[in-house]
């Protein structure tokens, strides 16, 4: 019974988007070119369900290279109406297009100058005789068995705003390189799921002494990298600790000069360590547990086989694998 419900309500959703496939006409392609000759921002705006819906095909057209926002129609009252400017393009949501909050709008926008484009399932409502463009998005029933919670009004709403972005994507020849400008939390999402051999320093870029060495091979070494830290190993790489910044403020406080000191002196002794297959992730939440920015990389003998950076899992600059 209850899939049985739940297939019903999909099939009404689809059957109501089907229906406005069909009615879509040359009041879209007009919306298009004026959205994609607009100097200044599309702006949504719809109450209750409806401005849910606008909120989201706002993150949407952000995304995807139409500068967009969210006004509020009562907000708008109160003083947010004037973020609109007549460079704008303003799209209004409302299913009955008789929403009271929407409609004591349009007096204002029209003052303003901008174009005023309506989302509605009722084109002769009194939003969609005073706007520019009206879109009819009319479905002939809700999912909801009262017929009174929007659900396939909403959906196709929703899909409207998708259909829109999408034109406009391919409109602008907007690519996948683009969209990842406006998406960094997408590329450090990327980061964080790729192994650690992938980004550390290896090789001659990794800052190492040796067990005996002096603080001042220790302090050329960190500037020689400008990694803020050094690695100190023994016989055959083999980590015993790690020099940092810290630890040679640390120092100075309490003793000078440190140049002369042996390195084991100053050292973090047993460093907290990862192997090059952890991920990148892993790394980081050590490090923002312990409030460090460089971890060694070692295999299961303490052997050295990298260091990672903090800026090197957030991005600092160019993405690099190997330190290249």
């Amino acid at each position: 019974m209850v899939l049985k419900q739940a297939k019903e309500v999909l099939r009404i959703e689809a059957e109501g988007i089907l229906g406005v496939v069909d009615r879509l006409d040359n009041n879209f392609v007009k919306m298009v070119e004026l959205i994609y000759a607009c100097k200044g921002r599309v702006i949504l705006t719809g109450i209750g369900k409806s401005g849910i819906v606008a909120r989201k095909i706002v993150a949407t057209l952000n995304s995807t290279g139409t500068p967009s926002l969210f006004l509020h129609p009562v907000e708008a009252m109160h003083g947010d109406l004037g973020m609109v400017s007549a460079d704008d393009v303003v799209i209004a949501l409302s299913n009955s297009g008789e929403t009271d909050e929407l409609n004591m709008l349009i007096p204002s926008i029209k003052r303003i100058g901008c174009p005023l484009i309506a989302f509605t399932g009722q084109v002769d409502s009194t939003l969609g005789g005073q706007s520019d463009i009206a879109i009819d998005v009319r479905v002939e029933r809700e999912a909801c068995p009262l017929g009174l919670a929007p659900t396939a009004s909403t959906t196709a709403l929703l899909a409207v705003g998708d259909a829109l972005a999408v034109t406009l994507i391919r409109k602008r020849e907007f690519k996948s390189s683009d969209f990842k400008k406006f998406h960094p939390g997408g590329n450090l999402g990327q980061r964080l799921s790729v192994k650690i051999r992938e980004i550390m320093f290896t090789g001659k870029k990794v800052p190492m002494v040796s067990r005996g060495q002096t603080m001042r091979h220790a302090i050329q070494e960190i500037n020689r990298m400008r990694l803020g830290a050094t690695l100190v190993v023994e016989r055959d790489n083999i980590l015993v600790g790690i020099v940092t910044d810290g630890d040679i403020r640390r120092c100075l406080v309490s003793e000078e000069p440190i140049h002369d000191l042996p390195v084991e002196e100053v050292m973090t002794r047993g460093p907290k360590t990862l192997g090059p297959d952890s991920l990148a992730s892993h790394a980081l939440s050590i490090m923002e547990k312990h409030e460090i920015t460089v971890l060694p990389i070692v295999n299961p003998v303490r052997k050295i086989r990298g260091i990672l950076h903090l800026h090197d899992i957030l991005g600092k600059g160019a993405f690099r694998f190997n330190g290249l």
